[in-house]
């Protein structure tokens, strides 16, 4: 794991690489379709990076974005009615039956599809309109690191391409060396918190909140720790009855539009005794993009050393789960 994290910002920048030719018919496909809509396909790890997705598009293009379980198709058999939109499938593997099923639900009601997957030949990319690839190589640890990075930094770039937001596409194309600089950069204060805890909230929102869900999943897969994400507007409606000075909160929250409200949050969890790590000017550090939009794909990567290293000091070996698989096949 700490190797593939480590791998992340060649990963990054190989795949700028290889999506370059394709960035053309991307644009050409959204100019012809004129969406009023975008769906998402996706699980796991996967789907959080759809879900960093689903914000770039809503706020950058204006246009709804919904992500639609699989199982809709491949379990109940719906005929999906997909008029006036894009689907996005994004799977590391490519090879779910759920994914699949749904997939060949989308070509039969006539959707573009464009797949994002890091295997080559994968089953899914051969159904797609335009298949595209995270070149990211081989990913040998369970928790999936490197291959998320790329999926958010791909979203990114293509959603970019449609906005034509020239500025979050050159913090786009410095992102590697970002990323070598954000894997440098230790949240020892947060580690220390939850090698003994026993639950933890991630917060975020917006763009960070499907980061916070992300983050949340590798503590549960890599350090059997009960953690639970939430928008940090969403916390205070009920599940802040929890908080009490043993339950630690991490915060994402980047320099964007909602960094007022996260700190009013945060102020509010602090009064209520929580142990509070934001990564805010005062607080956690991070690596800087250059783009509030980006931020959160420097945070995880500086977030998924600190999982690694949490990990082996509760006695886990994050390379080897008990109980999970690299590969995960659902109907």
């Amino acid at each position: 794991m700490a190797r593939e994290i480590a791998e992340a910002p060649e990963v990054v920048a190989r795949m700028l690489v290889s999506l370059a030719p394709m960035l053309t018919g991307l644009k050409q496909l959204f100019a012809s379709r004129r969406p009023t809509h975008i769906v998402t396909l996706a699980r796991g790890s996967s789907d959080q990076a759809a879900g960093y997705c689903k914000y770039l598009i809503e706020i950058l293009l204006g246009l709804p974005c919904a992500s639609v379980g699989p199982s809709v198709v491949s379990v109940y058999g719906a005929n999906l009615v997909l008029r006036d939109c894009i689907v996005i499938a994004i799977s590391q593997s490519g090879a779910s039956p759920d994914a699949l099923a749904f997939a060949h639900g989308v070509k039969r009601a006539g959707a573009p599809l464009v797949t994002i997957t890091n295997t080559p030949g994968a089953l899914l990319a051969q159904l797609a309109d335009i298949p595209l690839d995270l070149s990211a190589g081989p990913e040998h640890s369970v928790a999936a690191t490197k291959t998320f990075i790329a999926s958010a930094a791909l979203a990114a770039r293509l959603i970019a391409e449609w906005a034509d937001d020239r500025a979050l596409i050159a913090a786009i194309e410095r992102l590697p060396r970002t990323l070598v600089a954000a894997n440098a950069i230790g949240w020892q204060p947060l580690e220390a918190a939850l090698v003994s805890a026993r639950s933890a909230f991630v917060l975020g929102r917006g763009p960070s909140l499907p980061m916070a869900g992300e983050a949340a999943l590798k503590l549960k897969e890599t350090c059997a720790l009960h953690a639970e994400s939430y928008s940090s507007a969403e916390l205070i409606h009920g599940p802040m009855e929890l908080i009490s000075p043993d339950f630690p909160v991490l915060m994402f929250s980047p320099g964007d539009a909602a960094s007022a409200t996260n700190a009013a949050t945060a102020a509010r969890l602090r009064g209520a005794g929580a142990q509070v790590f934001a990564t805010a000017a005062d607080g956690l550090p991070f690596a800087p993009t250059g783009h509030p939009l980006l931020d959160p794909i420097s945070m995880i990567q500086t977030f998924y050393g600190a999982a690694e290293r949490i990990s082996r000091a509760r006695g886990r070996d994050p390379d080897r789960p008990q109980l999970l698989s690299k590969v995960t096949r659902t109907l």
